[in-house]
């Protein structure tokens, strides 16, 4: 019998695997990004599929297969889909996303992206629209900072969007875009 792990996670992504099974893309705290086939999550009334949509935030319950990691569990926290209810703001979500998932290589430790990720979600559904700009840069520098393709200085703890961080960023907009430009190069995509 295979050992369970438990831990909380954010679906970045859904893919479909056959009819009824899909493929997740979870950033944890413990195990950094997994992806994990959830058997029959596809089927009509499947009891996990409300918790692994994209974008949910859950408590899981994992178990390591001798070629993939497995979701046995789900229970649903925060489903940041319906939280960030602007188009735009999930457009930028999604977008960080994708971009992360390129760059992330293998397994790491994932408590800083989770964090990151966790704290630009909760900025997008908080924050009035006219600070997501500022809110999607300060993400991604410090997701590139994370990975250690940037190494200049960011404003703020991992998680933090105060009025004056993003007033910061909105001040040296042009800089971090030309930051975050360089490190995306320097990871070779």
């Amino acid at each position: 019998m295979r050992h369970k792990y438990e831990t909380r996670g954010i679906v970045l992504t859904r893919s479909p695997v056959g009819e009824i099974n899909a493929t997740v893309a979870l950033m944890t705290p413990d195990f950094g990004l997994v992806y994990a086939r959830a058997q029959g999550l596809r089927r009509s009334g499947a009891k996990l599929s409300a918790a692994l949509v994209t974008l949910a935030e859950s408590e899981l319950t994992l178990v390591r297969g001798i070629e993939q990691w497995r979701v046995t569990g789900a229970v649903l926290k925060e489903n940041w889909f319906l939280r960030i209810k602007d188009t735009a703001a999930r457009s930028r979500a999604v977008r960080v996303c994708g971009l992360f998932l390129r760059l992330y290589a293998g397994e790491m430790n994932g408590s800083e992206f989770f964090e990151i990720i966790r704290g630009f979600f909760e900025a997008l559904a908080v924050l009035p629209e006219a600070s997501h700009e500022a809110v999607e840069v300060l993400a991604v520098l410090r997701l590139l900072a994370t990975l250690g393709l940037d190494a200049g200085e960011i404003p703020g703890k991992m998680s933090e969007y105060t009025p004056s961080v993003l007033e910061d960023a909105i001040k040296n907009r042009a800089d971090y875009i030309a930051r975050i430009n360089k490190g995306i190069s320097a990871s070779g995509l």
